[in-house]
This record gives structure tokens, C-alpha cells and sequence, in this order.
């Protein structure tokens, strides 16, 4: 869907998520913003075209339920469990340095 592409290249990192309190959701974004990010959020409950969103984005995920959809640099890179496999695994913060999302 173009609303995903648009909205995923607005900023070095895009999180397509819930308003609903979502704890994978909430791990994420927290994730994110305590390693300096400013990332765009998008609740997709709250967008018209939310649904038609989140079936986009499982599509692309392969799986049912897409909740958070993380895009670094414009290109997506998965959900909570792949964020945190890149963090612990040390690649995350360098491919936040490479799309400039953080500079230190």
C-alpha cells in the first residue's frame, strides 16, 4: 500500500504501532527513544486507513499481527522480536548511525 510506503520514508525511523497500551509496542518505542531516536509513530487504531495499514504490513511481516512494524531508513525491518535480537546481537545502534537516526 502507498500509505506505508510514504509514511515509512518520512524519518530514519518510522514505528507503525497501536494507542491501545500495547506492551510490544511500548518495549519498542521505549527501546528507541532511550537510545536517542526520535522516531515518527504512527497509531494505526487512530488512522481512517489503519486497517487497510495493518494488513499491508502483515503482508510484508508474514504474519498475523504486525504490531510494532519498524522501518529504518525507509526499509523495514520486522517487529519486537527482530529489534531486540538486532539490539542484544550489537547491530542496531550501527544501522541507526548508517540511516541517521543517531549520531553518537
Amino acid at each position: 500500500m502507498e500509505k506505508v510506503t510514504t509514511l515509512s520514508a518520512e524519518k530514519a525511523v518510522v514505528i507503525f504501532t497501536a494507542s491501545n497500551e500495547c506492551p510490544m509496542s511500548h518495549t519498542v518505542t521505549t527501546l528507541f527513544s532511550g537510545l536517542g531516536v526520535c522516531a515518527a509513530v504512527h497509531e494505526l487504531d487512530k488512522d481512517p486507513r489503519g486497517r487497510d495499514m495493518e494488513r499491508d504490513l502483515s503482508r510484508r511481516l508474514g504474519r498475523s499481527s504486525p504490531i510494532p512494524a519498524v522501518f529504518i531508513g525507509g526499509k523495514l525491518v520486522g517487529s519486537t522480536d527482530k529489534i531486540m535480537s538486532l539490539h542484544l546481537g550489537g547491530k542496531l545502534v550501527p544501522m541507526l548511525k548508517a540511516a541517521g537516526a543517531i549520531w553518537l
